[in-house]
């Protein structure tokens, strides 16, 4: 059963603003995601406004928003196909309990200067 589903649309150069500036990118980002995405070259910044499209759609998708939520405690991770994934930690971990949660669906997709994220949340 679908418990919630979210989504969210980030602006690129947003991220571009944040790409130099460590300490936001430490305050939003898990310690791996930043190096994840710093491997990934040209597409760092489109890559990390995906990401945090991911952190929004999973808080709109529990329907509590960003609200006793540590954004770093949401991160996104890529299987070794590519396929994105949410692990979850602390805060995120806790909130998804008391949601019921058991499995996360999510999809991100970047175009020029716009990310995306949809996450799905179902449980019993």
């Amino acid at each position: 059963m679908i418990l919630g589903m979210g989504i969210d649309i980030v602006s690129v150069e947003r991220m571009r603003h944040w790409w130099n500036n460590d300490r936001l990118l430490r305050r939003f980002f898990h310690d791996d995601e930043i190096e994840a995405v710093q491997h990934r070259k040209s597409g760092s910044i489109l890559s990390l406004a995906a990401r945090f499209a991911a952190k929004e759609a999973f808080g709109k998708a529990l329907g509590t928003g960003m609200r006793d939520l540590v954004l770093r405690d949401i991160q996104v991770v890529n299987s070794h196909n590519g396929k994105p994934d949410i692990q979850l930690h602390g805060t995120a971990l806790e909130a998804f309990h008391r949601h019921r949660g058991q499995t996360i669906h999510l999809t991100m997709t970047h175009e020029h200067d716009m990310a995306v994220a949809l996450i799905v949340i179902e449980g019993d």
